[in-house]
C-alpha cells in the first residue's frame, strides 16, 4: 500500500517553543515533508514559585479562570491542584485536552481558537462586577485585559512560567540553509516568535526565510508576516497542526 505523502518536497520550519514541535515533527514526515526546528522562545518557570502559587490560588477562586495555553496549565499543575468553581476556559482544543487530562472536566473552548474566540463565550458575557483570573505567562496581545476591563470585569493575573527567547544556533541556521531551492514554510501563531526568530538569524538566513511562504494563524499574524517582508503567505483555519498543514498541502496541490 502506497502512503500518501502530500508535503514530499517541502520543507517547513516550526516555530512552536523549544521542545514543544516533536509531534509536529513526526507528522511533517509521515507526510513526506522535511521539518526544520526554528523555536522561537523558550519556555521557564517563574523565579518565585511562592508568589505564582499565591496568584494561581486567586485566580482558580475567580468567577471565570482562563488558561491561557497548554504551556499554562502544565506549569500551573506543578504549582497547585487545578480546581475551580467557577468556570474554566481555553483559547483551543490544545489548551482544552491539557485541561482535561489535568482534571478539568468542566473546561470550555470556543470555536474560534483565539482571544476573540474566547471573549464570544456566554460564560465572558456580562461580567461586569466579577473577578476573572487568567493563567499564563506575562507579556502577549492584551486584547482580554482590555475588553474584560471595557466589560466591567476584575481581572486577576497569575503569571505561573516566562516566555525567553530560544537560543538558535548553527544547527538551525545550517538545516535553513541546506536545499534551499526547495519550497520553504514557516508555521507562525506567534508575533513574538516572528520576531524573536528574525533577530537570532543571520542576514542570509532572514533572506531565505523571507523568500519563503509564512503560513499564518490568524489574520493579525498574516499582516504582521508581510510587513516582516514575506513573499507568501497563507492565512490557516487556526493554529493547530492539522490545520496549519492542511494549508501547506492545499497550496502544493494548486501550484503550478
Amino acid at each position: 500500500m502506497v502512503r500518501s505523502r502530500p508535503l514530499a518536497g517541502a520543507r517547513i520550519a516550526i516555530t512552536r517553543p523549544a521542545g514543544t514541535g516533536s509531534a509536529w515533527a513526526r507528522r511533517i514526515r509521515e507526510l513526506g515533508g522535511t521539518p526544520l526546528s526554528l523555536p522561537g522562545s523558550s519556555l521557564r518557570a517563574v523565579d518565585d514559585a511562592g508568589a505564582a502559587r499565591a496568584a494561581l490560588k486567586a485566580a482558580l477562586a475567580c468567577d471565570v479562570v482562563i488558561f491561557s495555553s497548554p504551556a499554562a496549565v502544565r506549569f500551573a499543575r506543578q504549582l497547585l491542584a487545578l480546581r475551580s468553581r467557577g468556570a474554566v476556559l481555553a483559547p483551543g482544543v490544545g489548551t482544552l485536552r491539557a485541561l482535561r487530562r489535568a482534571g478539568c472536566g468542566n473546561a470550555q473552548a470556543p470555536a474560534r481558537e483565539d482571544s476573540e474566540g474566547l471573549l464570544a463565550l456566554p460564560a465572558l458575557r456580562g461580567v461586569r462586577a466579577r473577578r476573572i483570573g487568567i493563567v499564563g505567562a506575562a507579556g502577549g496581545r492584551g486584547l482580554l485585559d482590555r475588553e474584560l476591563a471595557a466589560r466591567g470585569a476584575k481581572v486577576v493575573h497569575a503569571y505561573v512560567y516566562r516566555r525567553l527567547p530560544a537560543r538558535i544556533d548553527r544547527r538551525h541556521v545550517d538545516a535553513l540553509r541546506r536545499d534551499p531551492r526547495k519550497p520553504a514554510y514557516l508555521l507562525l501563531s506567534s508575533a513574538e516568535a516572528l520576531a524573536n526568530i528574525l533577530a537570532a538569524l543571520p542576514e542570509d538566513a532572514r533572506r531565505i526565510l523571507r523568500a519563503g511562504t509564512a503560513v499564518a494563524s490568524s489574520d493579525r499574524l498574516a499582516d504582521a508576516t508581510r510587513a516582516a517582508g514575506f513573499a507568501r503567505t497563507l492565512r490557516a483555519a487556526s493554529a493547530r497542526g492539522d490545520a496549519m498543514l492542511a494549508a501547506i498541502i492545499a497550496d502544493n496541490h494548486t501550484a503550478p
